[in-house]
């Protein structure tokens, strides 16, 4: 079902390599996977927890938003609201958060694909009470910190 042996097998292979897991390692809740939602986390989740293992890769939490995830948020007449969206994510996200530390996540958005579930704002409010929690310093790495430091984001490696 999932890549994420495959990815840790690169990441061990090249341990200078900075890699990125983007989508939350791409959730899926469509097709065969839509009537297995606690089967597919569970999966899900052991091969998360192989690839945090990899220093050398990080985790972009995101993308949940995508039809592909398998919420169904695009079919409603009403878009979820932060809160709902919350609810809903917030186990791929925290477990993502859990193995990898907010070192290495940082929250992101696949707009305008997930345009058709949610507006850009609820995504991200989302993201805010996910987080809520989290130390000052925490929130600091999954909203900027890491991000900046992964993608060398104002330093003079960037130029």
């Amino acid at each position: 079902m999932n890549q994420f042996g495959e990815l840790a097998d690169l990441a061990r292979a090249f341990p200078e390599l900075t890699i990125v897991c983007d989508h939350t390692g791409g959730v899926v809740g469509l097709g065969p996977y839509a009537s297995r939602r606690e089967e597919a986390f569970a999966e899900w989740k052991r091969g998360m927890k192989e690839l945090a293992c990899c220093l050398n890769v990080s985790m972009k939490l995101g993308g949940l938003a995508m039809p592909l995830s398998g919420f169904g948020w695009q079919d409603r007449d009403l878009p979820p609201t932060s809160l709902e969206m919350a609810e809903a994510t917030a186990p791929y996200y925290l477990e993502c958060i859990k193995a990898f530390g907010p070192e290495r996540c940082m929250f992101e958005s696949n707009f305008p694909v997930e345009k058709v579930s949610c507006s850009y704002r609820v995504l991200w409010n989302s993201f805010k009470r996910i987080a809520k929690a989290f130390s000052p310093d925490e929130k600091a790495a999954l909203f900027h910190d890491t991000a900046a430091r992964t993608y060398r984001i104002g330093t003079a490696q960037h130029a």
